[in-house]
């Protein structure tokens, strides 16, 4: 006690320095850089937006009695008028009209649209276009600034800003295809964003906006700049996305797992046959219902969607090995996949 008291008297005694208070952050410049980052993308990106307008003639064996339609977004990424956007927002449309930034008006025409990627090209009969730069969809990173401009409800060139969610998500189309690696965001969307660009803080599209969760709040999805860019160029070349098909009806099932240790598989689920199409590749193959599928071309099956990712346009006329459980004895069969052809236009042409 005595020393404690001698070393508090003592003028000698080493000093406690306190810590320098941290120094402040100015908040304000935080949110002027942040406003300024969505006013500079939403200023280069909004000249390329483009309202949609679709309407729909009433079949005369139509129940309905008024005349169907509807409305969505788009952007230019031509100077010659080709715009890319939902393939829901324009499939089956009887006339699409077209109104820009600028407020001028055009008829446009389908290029061709994709509804497994949910993608669609039209074009309008005009030049000199302001277009669209694509961004990188591969570099962005969750926590991302992303803004996406559109037409919700008809409310024309809105912009709502937040930012990337997830990169890793999965999203199943209209059509029952599932799109890989879309892109995940908190930034607003309502009906009538579709098709819209989603652009990160340089205004460079990242992704064309798509879906929403109707039931949660700022769950949004969008569809790669990469995968846009690619199926684009398909639309625009042939009119239609290419796929290979083997005629089959499949169910996920478990594999029981003395047959995976026996057969050495590297998958515990598999396609489970449950039925085929007469006069398919999968019929012409030896194939029956019943058997299991858990690998094609070397590549192993897991579920429905695997067989879907591995079925591309590189598969068609080619004839390549596909690995079934049947029974307990395990086949490789040859099989050549067919051309998938859009069942509506098959119909449309009988």
């Amino acid at each position: 006690m005595n020393r404690i008291i001698e070393l508090v008297n003592n003028e000698n005694a080493p000093t406690i320095e306190t810590p320098a208070p941290a120094p402040s952050v100015d908040d304000t410049a935080l949110l002027d850089a942040y406003s300024k980052a969505v006013v500079t993308a939403a200023r280069r990106a909004s000249p390329t937006v483009v309202y949609i307008e679709v309407k729909q003639n009433v079949p005369a064996n139509s129940r309905r009695r008024q005349p169907g339609g509807g409305s969505g977004s788009g952007f230019v990424f031509t100077p010659d008028g080709l715009i890319l956007t939902n393939s829901h927002v324009v499939h089956g449309a009887d006339s699409i009209r077209v109104t820009l930034a600028d407020g001028r008006q055009f008829d446009a025409h389908l290029v061709g649209d994709d509804p497994e990627t949910d993608l669609a090209v039209i074009n309008i009969e005009a030049q000199g276009l302001p277009i669209a730069e694509f961004g990188d969809s591969q570099k962005i990173q969750v926590g991302q600034l992303v803004i996406a401009i559109g037409n919700p409800y008809g409310f024309q060139y809105t912009v709502t800003a937040g930012v990337v969610s997830n990169l890793a998500r999965s999203f199943r189309s209209n059509a029952g295809r599932l799109i890989d690696n879309v892109i995940q965001t908190d930034a607003a969307l309502n009906p009538g964003n579709s098709g819209g660009p989603l652009v990160d803080s340089q205004g460079r599209v990242v992704g064309v906006n798509t879906a929403i969760i109707p039931a949660a709040q700022g769950i949004c999805f969008a569809i790669p700049a990469a995968t846009a860019q690619f199926v684009a160029a398909r639309l625009i070349r042939d009119g239609r996305i290419t796929r290979s098909y083997i005629g089959i009806a499949g169910q996920n099932v478990p594999l029981h797992r003395r047959l995976v240790r026996f057969h050495k598989l590297e998958v515990e689920t598999g396609v489970l046959i449950v039925g085929m199409e007469p006069n398919t590749p999968a019929s012409r193959s030896g194939l029956a219902e019943g058997d299991l599928i858990v690998a094609l071309d070397g590549k192993p099956v897991r579920s429905i969607d695997d067989l879907q990712r591995l079925l591309t346009d590189e598969k068609v006329h080619v004839s390549i090995p596909i690995e079934i459980l049947r029974g307990t004895e395990k086949l490789t069969i040859d099989i050549t996949p067919a051309e998938s052809i859009n069942r509506e236009l098959a119909e449309a042409a009988r």
